[in-house]
């Protein structure tokens, strides 16, 4: 622990000296520069995203702009326009409509979730295809989980919170 005497640099001395191999192990980018992105042999990032019960496994690499959910095209997979909106809203954002191909896994929840998580995961590839494009998803909100959840029922209850019928008679 660190205790009032000492000021900042004297404590940057005394952590820097009590582990000099961690520091060597752990490779951070500098300050002023963008981290490498994160691409695997066949030039696509990897990301998954979540939201609600739905979890989705994404893929994105340079293309056309098609969009491929469950082996089906995002047309057809989601029918709703609304839906189809919200997966596009990351490359709208970030000014990359059509420039990019997504593949994708989506699983558990229903439609709408795994729309939105689809969203989440294409936002995070698209931080780890081209990193500097992290600050304007990031102000969008994009790269949030959004952690709602559908609360569980409780015993006693008619449903998470609300009770059975009062009958006086």
């Amino acid at each position: 622990m660190a205790q009032k005497g000492h000021t900042l640099s004297e404590l940057g001395q005394i952590i820097g000296s009590g582990a000099p191999a961690a520091a060597s192990a752990v490779t951070a980018a500098a300050p002023g520069e963008a981290p490498e992105p994160k691409r695997d042999a066949q030039g696509r990032s990897y990301a998954t995203g979540k939201r609600k019960n739905s979890v989705a496994r994404v893929w994105i690499k340079p293309g056309n702009g098609r969009i491929t959910v469950n082996d089906r095209t995002g047309e057809t997979y989601f029918a709703r326009p609304t839906l189809r909106m919200l997966m596009q809203q990351p490359f709208v954002v970030a000014n990359r409509t059509g420039q990019y191909d997504v593949w994708c896994t989506a699983t558990g929840g229903g439609l709408s979730g795994q729309a939105g998580a689809i969203r989440h995961g294409i936002s995070r590839a698209l931080t780890y295809f081209e990193p500097g494009l992290r600050p304007v998803l990031k102000a969008g909100g994009f790269l949030t989980r959004d952690s709602r959840v559908v609360e569980r029922k409780k015993y006693g209850k008619r449903k998470a919170r609300r009770s059975f019928q009062f009958s006086k008679r």
